[in-house]
């Protein structure tokens, strides 16, 4: 199944066209533009926004003035566009609506990764994503220094609480028997299991197969308890649950391996971004 967000935004603002530039831009008249920040961000969505201009007019003159994934101060220009003046304004809101939010989701993740400095941890994304942008937003978690974590309910086995809870009886036994299964029809996707008490914790580490263990909602004491029980077994242990800017370094310094955030995307909000016209001829 394929997906285009910015064929779908452009449908979505302009419908049967844009008349406002319809009616009162002439349409031979040329000129410049440029997109800038009105806060401090980190940039995200620029090759977006450059892209939304190039299908509503590819003769539109476009330049990145300042890449994905670079940090941005007040008034600092991102693009710089030049050409029909009636292209410009018509791919306007579209252009700023993805810089906005793909910004947003950058500076959220880059506040997390700063956060957990000097620590082995590694923010991860979720699918708690905007639907239809969820390969736009990811992509700004990695702008924002941030990792992927699976890209969908296909590329990745992921058993949590609802899952077992569908077989609780014997779930250990089940689970062994059913890694083993997928294990041998897919070798090379990484097996994921959520676990909610440190009994679930040393239930999964006997089980072979399982790449990682989700603590969820663990406190940090127990956290450091299922580091603690890993030992040198190379399972590898993520963190799930209410992280906070606040509380996501203490995390970290329970020896984690990962630290996951829906916050990232769910609740990263949106940067102020603005189109000025430069020139009209």
């Amino acid at each position: 199944m394929t997906h285009d967000p910015i064929a779908v935004a452009l449908a979505e603002d302009i419908g049967q066209g844009d008349l406002t530039s319809q009616y009162f831009i002439p349409g031979d008249l040329r000129g410049s533009a440029r997109i800038f920040v009105k806060e401090p961000a980190i940039a995200a969505g620029v090759e977006t926004a450059a892209e939304v201009f190039q299908r509503v007019d590819p003769t539109l003159a476009i330049r990145i003035v300042t890449a994905s994934g670079e940090r941005v101060a007040p008034s600092q220009t991102v693009l710089e566009i030049s050409g029909h003046l009636r292209s410009i304004l018509t791919a306007e809101r579209v252009a700023l609506n993805f810089l906005q939010r793909l910004s947003a989701v950058a500076t959220l993740t880059r506040r997390f990764v700063d956060a957990i400095a000097g620590t082995s941890a590694v923010i991860l994304d979720t699918r708690k994503t905007t639907p239809g942008l969820r390969s736009l937003e990811k992509a700004a978690v990695r702008a924002g220094g941030g990792q992927n974590h699976r890209r969908g309910l296909y590329d990745m086995v992921m058993v949590k609480d609802n899952h077992l809870a569908a077989d609780p009886a014997g779930y250990a036994e089940a689970l062994r028997d059913r890694i083993a299964l997928f294990r041998r029809d897919h070798p090379e996707i990484k097996v994921e299991v959520e676990a909610d008490t440190l009994d679930q914790v040393r239930a999964f580490l006997g089980i072979p197969g399982i790449d990682i263990i989700l603590l969820d909602n663990m406190t940090p004491a127990q956290m450091r308890e299922a580091v603690r029980l890993r030992g040198a077994s190379g399972i590898r242990l993520e963190a799930s649950g209410g992280a906070t800017l606040a509380t996501v370094r203490q995390i970290a310094l329970t020896g984690v391996d990962f630290i996951s955030s829906g916050a990232l995307t769910h609740s990263a909000g949106s940067i102020d971004f603005s189109l000025e016209l430069l020139s009209a001829d």
